[in-house]
């Protein structure tokens, strides 16, 4: 069984720094692709930061320049060092992965979600 499980969340001020951390745990093959989304009340989740197995990265327009998304693949991690923080960045942030393992006698990709991690930033 696979899980996800985030920290790093909290109530700060607008202005400073917080960093998200993923780790994935359980029974399986690989890790590909993973990422970050946010979903704030009343609004629909959105992808935040990408990073591919191989460092590739993307990220939303609202947090380039703010957000550095990073992965340590000997340790199933994936980091969201979060910076310049805004109230409007205020939501509940989910890692998400696609992870390889294998079931019913195939290697299989599948997508998989954190709990979710409250990030409040106070004006």
């Amino acid at each position: 069984q696979v899980q996800l499980v985030e920290s790093g969340g909290g109530l700060v001020q607008a202005g400073v720094s917080l960093r998200l951390s993923c780790a994935a745990s359980g029974n399986f093959f690989s890790i590909d692709a993973m990422g970050w989304y946010r979903q704030a009340p009343g609004k629909q989740r959105e992808l935040v930061a990408h990073i591919t197995r191989g460092g590739t990265t993307n990220y939303a327009d609202s947090v380039t320049g703010r957000f550095t998304i990073s992965r340590d693949n000997a340790k199933n991690t994936v980091y969201l060092q979060m910076s310049s923080l805004k109230p409007e960045d205020t939501a509940v942030y989910y890692c998400n992965a696609r992870i390889t393992s294998y079931r019913a006698g195939a290697y299989r990709q599948d997508p998989y979600w954190g709990q979710g991690t409250q990030v409040t930033i106070s004006s």
